[in-house]
């Protein structure tokens, strides 16, 4: 962040300065021009709390895909059906032991070795080999979603989650003020809330997993340069069957908690595959702190181009992924 501001103080200049105007919009009372030109606070402040928890459902499932395919260079086009797939396996769990947890655990477990049937049966035979991984992937997804149609059918699901987690938290930010004087603050779900701290945690712990243990230097090292890491008797393939597991189970993970907040439905693979692989675009390849990133400019480019522009709000999406490609072609994190 130093080097930054000390290479680019211009722009860190306006950045804090939008930073502190968007702050001031959603703490302060808006004047009436403001309600005027933008409408009311409550749908904007609602708006940008679906956006920032969507932000994070997509960060839990562009984390596994950055794992695979921004840092080992796996082109895994499957990664959506993992998804909805770890979201049927953790209802059907769920329903079974009555107990959310559970499910979150079973997904978790259940595609992470999925995952690792996934990179010893297909991967490691098609090292390097992009176009292959590519048509392999894909003829697996569409097997794969057509499996899970004929055995969960078309219906929509939806998880229940734990009961201290339903309800509505009020906020510290006042939506407006009665005649009375009275201050009316927000309220918002605490599920998607908690959404956001899950999202947060996993991003710290996936960063310190990949930059402070020494399983990660290991894994950034065989990225790099496996022959050397296999010269210093490390076993490259276990590492990278151990990552394509964190990768995957993580994607299962998703699943049950995006079933949890939205629903659980034939598509939903398509839909978060496609966002997954915009977020590394925007982000950077590889890079963690990328997808965090990536995730937040899509999660609120698609929430506010649904609330303001919703004839052109899927259209914002793309426009950011092409801004970014063609300033910077690597990505916002990603190396040069």
């Amino acid at each position: 962040m130093r080097k930054f501001i000390e290479r680019h103080t211009f722009w860190a200049i306006v950045i804090l300065l939008l930073a502190g105007i968007f702050l001031w919009m959603i703490f302060a009372v808006w004047p009436d021009w403001m309600v005027s030109a933008l409408g009311r606070k409550k749908t904007f402040v609602n708006t940008f709390l679906n956006g920032l928890t969507l932000a994070g459902l997509y960060f839990l499932v562009a984390s596994g895909f950055t794992l695979v395919f921004g840092l080992m260079r796996n082109v895994n086009l499957a990664h959506g059906s993992m998804y909805l797939l770890g979201a049927y396996i953790g209802y059907e769990a769920a329903e079974a032991s009555g107990n959310w947890f559970v499910g979150l655990g079973v997904a978790f477990i259940a595609i992470a070795v999925t995952g690792i049937l996934l990179q010893v049966l297909v991967f490691r035979r098609m090292e390097g080999d992009d176009l292959r991984q590519t048509l392999v992937t894909i003829g697996v997804s569409i097997v794969a979603a057509d499996l899970m149609l004929a055995v969960w059918s078309g219906t929509t699901y939806q998880f229940a989650p734990p009961e201290w987690l339903f309800g509505a938290a009020e906020l510290p930010i006042i939506s407006t003020i009665r005649s009375s004087g009275q201050e009316v603050f927000i309220k918002y779900p605490v599920y998607r809330l908690a959404v956001l701290g899950v999202a947060i945690a996993v991003g710290i712990a996936l960063w310190l997993f990949l930059n402070r243990t020494r399983i990660g230097m290991m894994i950034r090292a065989g990225v790099n340069d496996r022959d050397m890491l296999a010269a210093s008797g490390v076993n490259v393939q276990l590492v990278f069957a151990l990552v394509f597991a964190i990768g995957a189970g993580l994607a299962g993970f998703a699943g049950v908690i995006g079933g949890t907040a939205l629903s659980i439905a034939p598509g939903e693979d398509i839909r978060y595959l496609l966002a997954s692989l915009v977020v590394v675009i925007v982000g950077g390849m590889g890079s963690v702190p990328g997808a965090a990133i990536g995730a937040l400019l899509i999660g609120l480019a698609e929430q506010f181009g649904l609330a303001y522009f919703p004839t052109y709000g899927v259209v914002l999406t793309f426009l950011i992924m092409v801004v970014v490609l063609a300033v910077r072609p690597q990505g916002i994190m990603g190396n040069s």
